[in-house]
C-alpha cells in the first residue's frame, strides 16, 4: 500500500464546522467517474476537512486519476491497495481507519454528493447532538438523468429519532452513503463493514449501527446522487442480478443483519428487518424470475423455500398482501410455478393474473393449492386491487395512428361490485414529467369489460431522438378509482409509417421486462438510424 501523506487540510478558529468531516471515496476500475465523485466530495467545501479515497488496486488507470487530483489538492489522500478485496467493505474500513476528523461519510466513485450535502447533515448532527444523520437519497437514471428518491417518506421533514424503534421504516434505507456517522460512536460499538468479498454489505453495517441504538437525525434535502447506469458494461452489484449467487448473497446478508439485530436484543427491528424483505426483496426477484433460466429457477426456490420455511405465521401475515401470497406459493410447491402469475402479482402496482379459483368459497392461489388463500382480498379498498388491464396496440398506416384495445378482468365479483364506468389511458414519456392521456367508456365483455382508444402517432413523436412511452391506466368505478400498468398482449412488429411531419415513423409496442405496456417512437431519418444503431451496439459482443 502506498499512501500519499498530505496532512489534513487545518480547521478554522471559531468556525466549528471546518474540517469535521472525513469524506471516504471507494473505487475499483472506475477511472471513468471517479474524477467527477472526488471533486463532488472537495466542492462540499472546507467542512470536508479531508477526502479519503481508497483504489481497490484498479488495472484501469483509477490510481493514475486520483494520483493527479491529489497533486493539486492537499484535502485529498489517496490509499492504492495491492489486492483487490472483491467488495465494497475492505476498502471503506480501510478510510474509516485512516480518517483523522470527528464525522466521516462514504461516497461510490460512480456517484455524487450535492452541494452542501456534508454540511447539511452536519448541521443536523450538531443540532440534536446526534451521532448519526440521514437525508435523502436520489436514483439517478442514465442517460436520461430522471430522478427519483429513495426512500422518501422517511425525510420528508427534519425530524430527531431518539432510538430506531421510534421508526422501524429506517429499516427500509439500508444505504449507508446518505448518512454521516460520529466517527467515536462507531468505534465505541465496533460498527464495521464485513471484510472480503461480501455483497450487500451494507445490510450488516446498517444492523450494526442500527443495534447500537443511536438517535438518529433526519433531513428532508437530498444528500446524496446515486447513479443507476443499466447499460453499463460492469453492472454495479446490486444491478448484477443474473445469477443466483445474487440472491443467495442477499439472502446471506439479510439473514447476517437479522441475527445481528437479534443478538442485540432488538426483536421488534429483527422482526420490522424480516418483514422489510417480503415486502421489497423478495418482490423484486420474484418479478424477474420469467427471465431466468431453469437452473437459476430451481435454485432460487431452494434458496427461497429454505429461507421462508423460518418464517412464523405471523411475520408472513405482516408483509403485504402481494408479499405473503407470494411466499405462501413458494412454501406450498416444492418445484417452481406459476412464475409469470408470481412475477405479475409482484410488480407494482401488483397484477392479480387469472385463473380466479375458490376453495369453500374463499379466493385461493389456484385449484391444486387451496390451502394457499387470498386472504384479505375481499376487504381491500378499491385502489389497492390487484387489478389485471391487458393492452393490445395495433399501428394503421394512413393517417399513422395507435389503435388500443384493453381488457379489465373481474377479480373475485369486487369490480362488479364497484361498479367500473370508464378508463384513462395515460401515456408517460420515460424518463421525463411529460403525459398525454385519453379517456373511453367500458362496455362489459363475458366476465369482464373492455374499452377502446385511438390516438396520432405525430402526437407522441419527436424529433430527433426515439422516444419511449409507458402506459398506465386509471379505472373509475362508481365506488373508487385505482391506477394500474397496462399488460401487454400479442407482439407486434416494427412499422415504418409515413409521416407528413418528419417523412417516415418507426413505431413499434413492445412489452417491458415487467411484462407491461410500451411504445416507442422514432420520427424521421436521424431516429431510425439511432434505433439501427442501438440494435447493432447491443448485438454487437
Amino acid at each position: 500500500m502506498n499512501e500519499s501523506e498530505t496532512p489534513v487540510h487545518p480547521a478554522s478558529p471559531g468556525t466549528p464546522l471546518t474540517g469535521a468531516v472525513s469524506i471516504i471515496v471507494i473505487g475499483y476500475n472506475d477511472a471513468a467517474h471517479i474524477a467527477d465523485a472526488v471533486r463532488s466530495a472537495l466542492a462540499q467545501g472546507p467542512v470536508a476537512g479531508e477526502v479519503i479515497a481508497v483504489d481497490d488496486a484498479s488495472t484501469d488507470g483509477t490510481g493514475a486519476v486520483l494520483d493527479q487530483l491529489a497533486a493539486a489538492e492537499p484535502r485529498l489522500r489517496v490509499i492504492h491497495r495491492t489486492a483487490n478485496s472483491g467488495g465494497c467493505g475492505t476498502p471503506r474500513n480501510q478510510g474509516l481507519r485512516t480518517a483523522g476528523s470527528p464525522y466521516v461519510m462514504f461516497l461510490d466513485s460512480d456517484d455524487l454528493l450535492p452541494a452542501h450535502a456534508a454540511e447539511t447533515l452536519l448541521g443536523a448532527a450538531l443540532r440534536h447532538n446526534a451521532p448519526v444523520a440521514a437525508g435523502l437519497c436520489v436514483r439517478r437514471e442514465l442517460p436520461r438523468g430522471r430522478d427519483t428518491g429513495w426512500q422518501p417518506a422517511l425525510y420528508r421533514e427534519a425530524a430527531l429519532l431518539r432510538s430506531p424503534e421510534d421508526r422501524p421504516a429506517l429499516l427500509h434505507d439500508t444505504l449507508c452513503v446518505n448518512k454521516l456517522y460520529a466517527r467515536d460512536f462507531l468505534a465505541e460499538h465496533g460498527i464495521t463493514f464485513p471484510e472480503g468479498p461480501f455483497r450487500y454489505e451494507d445490510f450488516v453495517f446498517t444492523a450494526r449501527l442500527l443495534a447500537a441504538a443511536p438517535p438518529i437525525a433526519t433531513v428532508p434535502e437530498q444528500v446524496y446522487i446515486w447513479h443507476v447506469r443499466r447499460d453499463a458494461a460492469r453492472p454495479s452489484l446490486s444491478l448484477d442480478r443474473e445469477s443466483v449467487g445474487n440472491w443467495r448473497a442477499r439472502v446471506h446478508a439479510h439473514t447476517q443483519a437479522v441475527r445481528i439485530l437479534q443478538d442485540a436484543g432488538r426483536d421488534q427491528l429483527a422482526r420490522a428487518a424480516r418483514v422489510k424483505f417480503l415486502d421489497h426483496d423478495l418482490r423484486l426477484y420474484t418479478r424477474e424470475l420469467p427471465l431466468r433460466g431453469p437452473a437459476y429457477r430451481r435454485a432460487w426456490w431452494r434458496t427461497t423455500r429454505d429461507l421462508l420455511a423460518a418464517y412464523t405465521p405471523g411475520e408472513l401475515a405482516a408483509s403485504r398482501a402481494p408479499a405473503h401470497w407470494i411466499a405462501r406459493v413458494v412454501l406450498a410447491a416444492e418445484h417452481p410455478r406459476d412464475l409469470d402469475r408470481l412475477a405479475q402479482l409482484a410488480t407494482r402496482p401488483a397484477r392479480l393474473l387469472p385463473p380466479y379459483a375458490r376453495s369453500d368459497g374463499h379466493p385461493v392461489w389456484a385449484d391444486d393449492l387451496p390451502s394457499v388463500r387470498l386472504d384479505g382480498l375481499t376487504a381491500k379498498p378499491v385502489r389497492r386491487l390487484p387489478v389485471t388491464v391487458d393492452g393490445s396496440l395495433r399501428l394503421t398506416s394512413w393517417p399513422p395512428r395507435a389503435e388500443l384495445t384493453l381488457t379489465v378482468h373481474e377479480l373475485y365479483d369486487r369490480l362488479s361490485a364497484a361498479e367500473p364506468t370508464s378508463i384513462t389511458v395515460e401515456l408517460r414519456l420515460r424518463g421525463t414529467d411529460t403525459v398525454r392521456s385519453c379517456s373511453a367508456p367500458l362496455t362489459p365483455s363475458g366476465p369482464g369489460w373492455t374499452a377502446r382508444l385511438s390516438f396520432a402517432l405525430e402526437t407522441v413523436a419527436g424529433e430527433p431522438l426515439p422516444l419511449v412511452w409507458d402506459f398506465r391506466v386509471r379505472l373509475r368505478c362508481r365506488g373508487g378509482s385505482l391506477w394500474t400498468a397496462v399488460r401487454a398482449i400479442g407482439g407486434s412488429p416494427r412499422r415504418i409509417l409515413p409521416s407528413l411531419r418528419s417523412g417516415l415513423l418507426l413505431a413499434q409496442p413492445y412489452p417491458t421486462a415487467g411484462g407491461s405496456l410500451a411504445l416507442r417512437v422514432a420520427p424521421g431519418p436521424r431516429g431510425a438510424w439511432a434505433v439501427l444503431r442501438g440494435r447493432l451496439r447491443r448485438r454487437a459482443p
